[in-house]
């Protein structure tokens, strides 16, 4: 019965450590090595970062990774797929084409995934509703960004055609895994088990190392061994969409049955009806198994067919935060966090600033939860409090009022306060709209080395 082997290599839209992607590639016997590098924000970022520098714009870790791991990847006969393109896909494709020329690698097919920036087309979806803020695309004062979720059906089709590597833009995050599921064993969107086997395949391995330990840790409740050495995961599927989840032996971490559940119900709102590019997955019949040390098998998924719309990702300027924190020691301190917190909101209404959104934060004691924990499981003294004060503007000058009052609190506020920091910046916030599947249309170039 014919098998695959996909490891993960990373989860993080920034830095991701390398040691562990090399552990797969080396001792992993993984047929694909995928490189999931985009959050929610991410796009947006990248798009800015375009804008200052149009050779920039697609992940930072790209050079580091290739350098390290391309040539081995080659040895290994393991494909590479990664949206490590980010809003500069071409440019992606350019270095990696450039760093395969400088290793002297010959025989290299990459294949470059495009359509999912439709920035420059966004105009005609003016009065679509955004779906967090429910105010029209067209009320927007500057979309720095719009980025469609595509499906792997452009990974698949680039695999089809002999490509080594594949680098992408926007796509769903278990797109990245899907494509090549589709790739190998030919299957369809009417095939609802299947297609839920390689949606969950996709959505456990997404995080990468979520799901061999990392972001399950804690110690007494959840012990994890080796964190500091976590391997990154694998998953091995058949032709009958059962696969298990595993890790390079000897390598830190834990795959167990409550790390795959955690990372089951990880951002997907409704496990029966999980809406993605490649299909709507029902997650609700799920089961985890432990057959062997580190290895789980993941069992019992479905589809419920192709989503009619497509999910947008638009990045757009909004506003400014100012931000400032300030320490207070002692068995008082946090009576006179909240002097000092008083005196700024007093501040603010003399020197005219009205914040549209102001925040006070006592770290230490209720900055997470408010009071809905604290004043439960806290005992009357604390003996360090860091008090964190912002505000969300429309102009910078406001942003920078707020933070100023802070730094005035050295000699103008409470005793024995200590450690003044503040942050003055521009918000690029993100928000999402659907669009008709039919709406759009990608394509997948190629290049040889």
């Amino acid at each position: 019965m014919k098998k695959i082997r996909i490891g993960c290599g990373s989860g993080g839209c920034t830095y991701e450590r390398l040691e562990p992607t090399e552990e797969l590639l080396k001792k992993g016997d993984i047929d694909y090595l995928v490189f999931e590098c985009l959050a929610e924000r991410t796009i947006a970022d990248a798009q800015m970062e375009k804008l200052r520098d149009p050779n920039m714009g697609y992940n930072p870790q790209l050079e580091e990774r290739m350098r390290r791991f391309m040539a081995l990847a080659l040895e290994k006969k393991t494909k590479i797929i990664s949206n490590m393109g980010a809003a500069n896909t071409p440019g992606a494709v350019a270095k990696i084409r450039e760093i395969a020329e400088e290793l002297g690698i010959k025989g290299l097919k990459i294949g470059m995934v495009q359509g999912d920036d439709i920035t420059h087309n966004i105009g005609r979806y003016g009065d679509t509703l955004l779906m967090d803020r429910n105010i029209p695309v067209g009320r927007l004062e500057e979309v720095v960004s719009a980025n469609v979720y595509l499906s792997g059906d452009p990974i698949c089709e680039a695999l089809d055609n002999g490509c080594d590597i594949v680098v992408t833009g926007r796509v769903a995050d278990p797109a990245l895994f899907v494509g090549p599921l589709k790739h190998e064993f030919k299957w369809t969107t009417e095939q609802k088990h299947l297609m839920g086997q390689a949606l969950l395949l996709g959505h456990l391995l997404e995080c990468c190392s979520q799901v061999t330990g990392g972001f399950y840790a804690d110690p007494g409740h959840k012990d994890v061994e080796g964190l500091e050495r976590v391997g990154f995961p694998i998953a091995e599927i058949d032709e009958t969409g059962d696969f298990f989840i595993t890790k390079v032996e000897g390598a830190g971490g834990i795959v167990c049955e409550g790390n795959c559940r955690e990372q089951l119900l990880y951002e997907i709102c409704d496990p029966g009806y999980y809406i993605t590019p490649d299909g709507i997955a029902d997650f609700s019949q799920v089961t985890f198994k432990t057959i062997g040390p580190d290895k789980v098998l993941a069992q019992n998924a479905s589809s419920k067919g192709e989503p009619v719309n497509y999910k947008v990702n638009i990045g757009y300027s909004d506003c400014y935060i100012g931000e400032a924190s300030i320490s207070f020691g002692g068995s008082s301190a946090l009576a006179r966090a909240e002097l000092c917190a008083d005196i700024v909101r007093k501040r603010l209404k003399i020197i005219g600033v009205a914040p549209d959104e102001f925040r006070v934060d006592f770290i230490g004691y209720n900055s997470l939860y408010k009071d809905s924990i604290s004043r439960f499981i806290t005992p009357d003294v604390h003996s360090e409090i860091r008090l964190r004060v912002s505000a969300r503007t429309k102009t910078f000058e406001d942003a920078q009022a707020v933070a100023r009052e802070v730094q005035c609190m050295y000699i103008n506020g409470p005793a024995g306060s200590s450690g003044i920091d503040y942050d003055i910046r521009k918000v690029l916030s993100v928000d999402n709209i659907l669009v008709p599947r039919e709406d759009v249309s990608w394509t997948v170039s190629y290049c040889e080395v």
